[in-house]
């Protein structure tokens, strides 16, 4: 009998210790769910705002301004678009003490899709343009910001005559300089 009341214990405790472990798996498992639906809720209000900051409402935000070409041509309106050269433009120029290797990543603004369009149409063209102007300068120029400046405006002036010729128009607001090396 005291063998039968001892199994009896044995069985309640274990019984007991499932049952808390059950308890404890079901805690874990509800704070789980809790922290995943924090989560989820938190990344929507995220994307969620983002969306709405960016769909377009006709309000003083709206990216349609005017600005004006160097060119004084007159200002086209229309959203600001880059057109990215495929490649980078790697070319030797020479130095005071030895000729140099410079490395330019370019894009170019424009003004309307259309212009896009076009500016995309005619990559060889800009590209060949502005190879051109960047293998004739020298490397005491591109050291200092001013000649850095006077080649981005040659540039521009370059690629926007170019184009004249064979579009009609400039088609290029901007040339910009996204990276330059020089070695």
């Amino acid at each position: 009998m005291a063998e039968e009341n001892q199994e009896q214990q044995e069985q309640q405790e274990q019984q007991e210790q499932s049952g808390a472990g059950k308890k404890k798996l079901i805690l874990f498992g509800g704070i789980g769910v809790g922290v995943i639906l924090i989560i989820v809720v938190v990344i929507w209000l995220f994307t969620g705002s983002s969306k709405d900051a960016s769909s377009p409402s006709g309000s003083a935000g709206d990216a349609t301004t005017t600005v004006s070409a160097d060119s004084g041509a007159p200002p086209e309106v229309g959203n600001a678009l880059y057109v990215g050269m495929p490649r980078p433009f790697v070319f030797i120029v020479p130095g005071d003490a030895r000729e140099r290797t410079v490395q330019i990543k370019v894009q170019l603004m424009v003004r309307g899709e259309e212009n896009e369009e076009l500016a995309k149409r005619h990559i060889p063209l800009i590209e060949g343009t502005l190879h051109q102007v960047f293998s004739s300068s020298t490397a005491e120029e591109l050291k200092t910001v001013e000649g850095k400046e006077k080649l981005r405006e040659l540039a521009l002036r370059e690629v926007q005559a170019a184009l004249e010729k064979v579009a009609g128009r400039g088609l290029v607001e901007q040339v910009l300089f996204t990276s330059m090396v020089m070695q």
